[in-house]
């Protein structure tokens, strides 16, 4: 355990997890390029005009994000239910990751309340936790603002949901994301912020965004809250 991620888990202070990612790869089963694509073709259906790199676009949160910006209300409600549909789809075949389990669980021992915090549905999430025995050890799960994408992270809102409903300050909190949106909306949030670099690009990324510490495995925080446990 590095000097700096025990500093930063030893307070006993709330743990906020970024889902996709730290917590289970959601779309190990029903690829993410494949929703999009089916997304894209909502919008065609619609008669909505596309621009060229939208229609190759492999992120389907990326897709809804373009929709929302269009200001078309009613083809961003469409985009979004069949986003949520796909999610809870997804997440029935998805892909634990190693020693998510192991995080959420020693945080608890630890003292330390553990919340979802996630551009990714709450339905999803919380079917995902439910179906893995989890849901116990995790509250609240703050999912993505229906039909509004602006509200995701990097926009610190959903983050700072999380950390009132807790009754905690920012300062107190940690988040661990895998996205350079979970690191911008944690430092708009003041909270603390572990990046999972679970891709080689990611470590020189997340220091350069501003994360105040880095790993590579989710066994750094489980081993780091076990020895705090001990």
């Amino acid at each position: 355990m590095s000097a700096d991620l025990g500093r930063l888990l030893v307070d006993g202070g709330p743990v906020l997890l970024d889902f996709d990612g730290p917590v289970r790869s959601v779309f190990s089963g029903y690829p993410a390029p494949q929703i999009a694509a089916e997304l894209v073709d909502i919008l065609r259906r619609r008669g909505v005009e596309l621009p060229a790199n939208l229609v190759s676009e492999p992120d389907p949160l990326e897709v809804l994000r373009w929709t929302g910006a269009t200001g078309d209300q009613e083809a961003t409600k469409s985009v979004e239910e069949a986003l949520c549909v796909a999610e809870r789809r997804a997440v029935s075949t998805a892909e634990p990751t190693p020693y998510a389990r192991e995080v959420i669980v020693a945080a608890r021992q630890a003292g330390s309340p553990v919340a979802v915090v996630s551009n990714n549905s709450a339905g999803a999430v919380n079917a995902y936790l439910t179906a893995h025995r989890l849901s116990g050890h995790v509250a609240p799960v703050i999912g993505r603002a229906y039909a509004e994408p602006d509200r995701m992270k990097p926009n610190p809102e959903p983050i700072l949901r999380a950390v009132h409903a807790l009754g905690s300050a920012p300062p107190n909190c940690v988040l661990v994301g895998d996205s350079l949106s979970d690191i911008e909306g944690a430092r708009l949030a003041g909270v603390r912020v572990i990046g999972y670099a679970n891709r080689p690009w990611k470590v020189e990324a997340f220091r350069e965004a501003g994360a105040d510490e880095l790993i590579t495995s989710m066994r750094g925080i489980a081993d780091a809250l076990l020895e705090r446990l001990a």
